[in-house]
């Protein structure tokens, strides 16, 4: 009987998750949605893409437009990830490795693309680079072209995944601390030679992690570059962009068809995100000093 007491009185009274009845109500409502929301579209778009035969499907792909669209988007994507990469570990070793006044606001102005709609970006970048904007009189004195043409498509993708990568590293670089570019630095590595040989190793998973998001984003973006490009069939259309002009063409095949291109590279992006976070992206860890470090000992400042 005493026994039996103490049992009863050691025992905790249940979570609220670990409940059956509401633990299985709430997995039933994530399927469901994940369901409705997530796979359903998908299917469509594949569905409808082929619906009139892969003939039909290879058509539109090889289309004049459809493959100006896709050369748009890549080489919008080939301009700007590579910037938005260097900004990125720019902004994230100034900010995690230096002390200087403004830093907070720093980190404010490279998050202000996530709470600014990107059609409002659009818009700024017509009243700075439009004929009737800031330097609307002084670039077209110079004839040099930026909206709608490739370097205002450009100039939107970079503002809308500018923090992309800033803020994949920011996090896992203040883990990390400063002590091993200290130390490298003491030994007379040169700040260059420190950050090949010392930070970006512990950085690279997480730096592949932000190019990857980056990269879909640029392909996949349309309110900033719908107000900058001009929608230009054959000129200045990205492939989101492509893929609204045929759906208004009621040629709805066809838009699937273009849709379905950007959803086979978030379904790569997807195997590629869950790929890096198996070897780490994404997870803060602080490395150990008393690991093996790189061999900076003959360098020079």
């Amino acid at each position: 009987m005493a026994k039996a007491q103490a049992r009863t009185k050691t025992r905790r009274p249940p979570r609220i998750g670990e409940v059956p009845l509401f633990r299985n109500t709430m997995i039933a409502i994530v399927l469901t949605l994940v369901a409705l929301v997530i796979i359903a579209p998908l299917a469509v778009i594949g569905f409808e893409a082929f619906s009139k035969g892969i003939a039909y499907f290879g058509k539109t792909i090889t289309n004049s437009d459809t493959r100006h669209a896709i050369l748009m988007t890549a080489m919008t994507a080939l301009i700007a990830v590579p910037i938005n990469t260097a900004f990125g570990v720019a902004a994230a070793w100034a900010l995690t490795k230096f002390d200087f006044p403004g830093r907070r606001l720093l980190l404010i102005v490279i998050e202000i693309p996530f709470s600014v709609s990107p059609i409002v970006a659009g818009v700024a970048y017509l009243f700075v680079y439009g004929l009737q904007g800031l330097f609307g009189e002084t670039l077209q004195s110079a004839d040099v072209k930026i909206l709608f043409a490739l370097p205002g498509i450009v100039l939107a993708s970079m503002f809308v995944t500018a923090p992309f990568v800033a803020r994949e590293l920011i996090p896992l670089m203040q883990a990390q601390g400063r002590d091993l570019e200290e130390a490298a630095t003491s030994l007379g590595a040169s700040g260059w030679r420190t950050f090949f040989f010392v930070t970006l190793p512990n950085i690279k998973w997480a730096l592949l992690y932000g190019v990857i998001l980056c990269n879909s984003r640029v392909m996949g973006e349309f309110g900033a570059v719908s107000v900058v490009s001009g929608n230009i069939r054959g000129q200045t259309n990205t492939l989101p962009l492509h893929i609204e002009l045929l759906y208004h063409d009621y040629n709805a095949v066809g838009a699937f068809a273009a849709a379905s291109i950007l959803a086979a590279l978030a379904v790569v992006t997807l195997i590629a995100k869950v790929a890096l976070e198996r070897r780490g992206a994404g997870r803060v860890r602080r490395p150990s000093l008393a690991g093996t470090a790189p061999d900076i000992s003959e360098t020079t400042p």
